[in-house]
């Protein structure tokens, strides 16, 4: 199985790697810009879309490294997709510490793929509501990490985050809560060492 097969070559380099998941605009790139802005060159970004390189060139800008996969009309990545871009990464010779997957924006048809992650992360922006865990519970069942994003706005907009985190408990019993905002940097620091104390748990693991 070629997930297997990726997972197996991010243990081998001691690499965290997640899937990012969540519907379009909710603020996914967003999100990685900030992270590759404290992350540096620790953080690698493969990214899905349907067309276009605009999102890894936004990466790029950051001096972060990044990876297009264009799936021409393919709702969701596979894992074969990664395996492609992880050959020509080359993690190898350009080791890093985490490894970033954007899923193309859906919050359906990506949930049930395996792309070899060691973890899913749901983002749930607030112009989307407050009412999407138990519409689309397939995803909040398996994610490691529920982001609420967009938190600048919540002056602006009626949503409740104490019922979202509170329906995503009643699907998964394993899951932390992080309520961020690209824009002003709100939590974005715990996130990033929340990441990377996920990547030493796994080398810790790999040693022992």
């Amino acid at each position: 199985m070629i997930a297997t097969q990726n997972r197996q070559l991010f243990d081998k380099l001691g690499i965290f790697a997640m899937n990012i998941i969540s519907s379009p605009g909710s603020g996914k790139t967003s999100l990685l810009e900030a992270l590759a802005g404290i992350l540096k060159e620790h953080l690698v970004v493969i990214e899905g879309d349907v067309q276009t390189r605009r999102d890894a060139e936004r990466i790029e800008k950051t001096g972060c490294r990044a990876y297009q996969i264009e799936t021409n009309g393919g709702c969701h990545l596979d894992a074969e997709s990664v395996a492609h871009a992880l050959k020509d990464l080359k993690l190898e010779q350009n080791p890093c510490k985490i490894v970033a997957i954007e899923n193309v924006g859906n919050l359906v048809c990506p949930s049930s793929f395996d792309l070899g992650e060691h973890m899913k992360v749901a983002l749930l922006s607030l112009p989307e509501g407050d009412d999407k865990i138990l519409k689309y519970p397939s995803i909040f069942r398996r994610i490691g990490v529920l982001l609420i994003t967009k938190m600048d706005l919540v002056p602006h907009m009626d949503f409740d985050v104490d019922r979202v985190v509170q329906e995503c408990a009643s699907l998964n019993e394993n899951f932390e809560t992080f309520k961020v905002s690209s824009k002003t940097g709100e939590y974005i620091n715990e996130f990033c060492d929340f990441l990377m104390k996920q990547c030493s748990a796994l080398n810790t693991d790999r040693r022992s």
